[in-house]
Formats: C-alpha cells, structure tokens, sequence
C-alpha cells in the first residue's frame, strides 16, 4: 500500500483484518483539507460508524475513526496522536467513540514540554484501547508525564465520569479536589469575548504619533491596547485623551467613511488607504467581509481583561489579568472581561470596587487556569473565552466574604 491514501483504501474483509494496529497518522489541521476532503471523509465515517465529525478536525480524526474496521475483534490499537482531542469540541466525536464503541486501555498524555513532533508544536498522547464493547465497570487509566509503561501519574477513572467531563486533560487529578458544580464561575459575573482581529495588524494598528504623521484623522482612529508583552504593568492609567499611559500607545484604524468622502477631505488618510489597496489588504478574509474594509468589528474597552496564552515556566501563571482604566479597545491576543449583571451594578454603585474585584481576580491559581485551558507542544498554554467563564469563582466569593460587594451580589441565595 506504499504511497496510497489509507483514507481512499477500502476496509478488508473480516478474515483479512488486524491483530494490531500500530501506527502515528499525519498531523494534518482542518484548514489544509480541502472543502472536497473534508465531505468525502465526514461522510465516510457517518455510514461506518453513524458519527458526525466537526469541520475543525484534523486528518488524524479521520484515519482513528476509519481505522476501526481494520481490526479484528479483541484486536489492539496503539495511537500516537495530538492531545488536544482531549480539550476540544471537535474532540468530542473522538471521546464518544473512546468511552462507548471501544475499550479504552489507556490514554498517556507526554508532558507539554516534552515535545514529541519535531516539526509540530503539539503535546502528544499516546491512546491503547481494544475492539470491543467495554464492560460498565470498565475503568481506563489515564496517565502523564513519564513513558507509558513508567508515567509520573496516573489514575483510573470510570467511563461514565469520562462521558460527562467536558475536558480529560485534568485527568490524573492532583490532590486538591474537584471544585463543586454548585460554585459560581466567572462566566456568572463577566461577558467574556475574544479580543477583536483586523486581519492585518501591521497595516490597521500604528503608534498613535504616526498615525498622527500620516495625516490620519484622530476620528478615524482609536486606542488600543499593545501586545502584553509591551505592558510593563497589570494596571493601565488613562490619559486625558482616553489613550493609555504607556510608551508609544499604539491607534487602531476604525472609519466608517466612505472612500469617496475620505479621498475628498483627507487626502494623506486616502494615501495611506490607496497604499493598503495595492498590498490587497482589502481583499484579506476578514476585511473583505468588513464595510467598509478599513471599519473594525464592535469591541468597546474592557475593565479587565485576561492575556489568551502564556507558558508556565519556572511557576509562573500562564496568564495574567490586567486592569484597564483607559478606553483603549483590545485585539485578539486577550481576553475581555465585560461586567453584568448584579456586579455590573455594584461596581457602578461604588467605583472603588474595581479595585477589590481586580485584587481577587489575582487569587486565580495556575491550578484553576491549567485545569480548564488547552496545551500545545513546547508547554504552551491557550484560553479561549468559554474556558476562562468555566474557571470557578469560587475563590473570588471566599476573597470578598464580608464585603458589601459580596452581599451585593447575591449570587447565592
């Protein structure tokens, strides 16, 4: 079968299938599958297995799930394959099939930091499990760190704890135990959205004295907030003009003119476009979906906000909240966390309440954040907006117990 497709191969017939199978599939993302690809395998594996795959899965989704009717009954299959399945939704069709077509032996997850791809920065796991149906006492054991036979940890847990949690990669679980299901999170006190994306962040945001320079309308621009590693604190000032106190604030460009009436009152702003238009900025997959190109998505300031990666090195917290006084907007490199509800209205009440609620945002242990964010190859960590509204505000409510802003917000009756 040297160079053939195994995805185009037909299964053989039962007598002819395998004992074991062994094998490291191409770590292929959606978006290099052709929109052909991607329907010809989807519909594959709904007639074989009657199981509908996400768009956002990788090849390596596909060939798990077609690989199946090449084993024998009672037949072994050893995968080496990303983790990530473990965290994501589109994972969820692997995890399905995991906990009640097969049985599962064994998942081993390498440390992040022990990367396992050369040319992929991706954590790895390593998945045993066997053809055929699991017993409902069945219990996998899912391990980390280490070798498979020789992990750093490992722990047993049972298929109907597996089917009902949303993320496998807090498996095996440290010493502290599980946070109750009664807790609040902070998806309760925040509106939590992604940064906004230009598409082209080199030509739509510019330090705002240049922006100045090249003759950009200030109605034209607004504030936004550097990359975090420009931030040198946790804390922005505002400037009088709603800029941040910082080195160099950057503008974004954000107009809702027409070209016309730009090219006729701002001839150095329509330069600049013009410029833009012979780089085909505008024919970009976000701006070309924009109108007029050169506007930006709605993202008003955030009070806080959350940076959306980071690494923990040496103990430090992979990711930082910061509390942003200025009406700077943020791209999507953070997280903004908008206030609602019974908080919004005590921190309206009483402005020094920011503060109490920054301080106990800071009480958000790299436990809490690891257990609910997504890691990538090299020890990379990912949070994406519905992860970090799953964090338990548990620690917050225990940090504020006894302030007025405590009571105030009732969150328990």
């Amino acid at each position: 079968m040297t160079g053939k497709d195994f995805t185009l191969l037909k299964p053989p017939y039962p007598e002819a299938r395998f004992d074991l199978v062994l094998t490291n599939p191409p770590y292929v993302r959606h978006h290099h599958l052709t929109q052909q690809d991607k329907a010809r395998l989807k519909t594959r594996v709904a007639e074989e297995h009657a199981l509908d795959v996400s768009g956002l899965a990788g090849l390596y989704v596909y060939f798990l799930l077609l690989a199946h009717n090449w084993m024998t009954d009672s037949g072994l299959a050893i995968w080496l394959i990303p983790s990530e399945f473990m965290d994501v939704n589109y994972g969820s069709v692997i995890k399905r099939y995991l906990t009640d077509r097969v049985e599962l032996v064994q998942i081993h997850r390498f440390c992040p930091s022990d990367v396992q791809f050369s040319d992929a920065l991706v954590s790895s796991a390593v998945v045993v499990l066997r053809n055929r149906k699991p017993s409902a006492r069945h219990t996998p054991i899912l391990s980390f760190g280490g070798y498979l036979q020789k992990p750093n940890r490992k722990e047993r847990v049972s298929l109907d704890e597996l089917r009902h949690a949303h993320k496998w990669t807090k498996y095996p679980q440290k010493d502290s135990s599980p946070v109750s299901k009664d807790h609040a999170t902070l998806g309760d006190l925040f509106e939590i959205k992604r940064g906004l994306a230009t598409g082209a962040n080199s030509f739509f945001i510019l330090p705002h004295e240049r922006a100045l320079e090249l003759g950009i309308p200030v109605e034209c621009l607004r504030p936004i907030l550097p990359s975090p590693r420009y931030l040198r604190g946790q804390i922005i000032e505002r400037r009088p003009d709603g800029y941040p106190e910082i080195d160099k604030p950057p503008s974004l460009i954000d107009c809702s003119l027409s070209q016309a009436d730009i090219e006729a009152s701002f001839p150095a702003f329509w330069a600049y476009l013009r410029e833009g238009l012979k780089r085909d900025i505008h024919k970009g997959y976000l701006a070309c979906r924009r109108h007029p190109w050169y506007s930006q998505e709605r993202r008003p300031a955030a009070p806080f906000l959350c940076t959306y990666m980071g690494r923990s090195d040496n103990g430090n917290k992979p990711f930082r909240f910061i509390w942003n006084k200025s009406d700077a907007t943020a791209a999507n490199v953070y997280l903004m966390l908008y206030p609602k509800g019974q908080l919004q209205d005590a921190l309206r009440q009483n402005r020094s309440r920011y503060s109490t609620v920054f301080d106990v945002l800071q009480t958000i242990t790299t436990e809490m954040f690891l257990a609910e964010s997504r890691v990538y190859g090299g020890g990379l960590y990912k949070l994406e907006p519905k992860e970090l509204a799953r964090l338990s505000a548990a620690s917050i409510l225990r940090a504020i117990e006894g302030l007025t802003v405590h009571r105030q917000l009732a969150l328990f009756p």
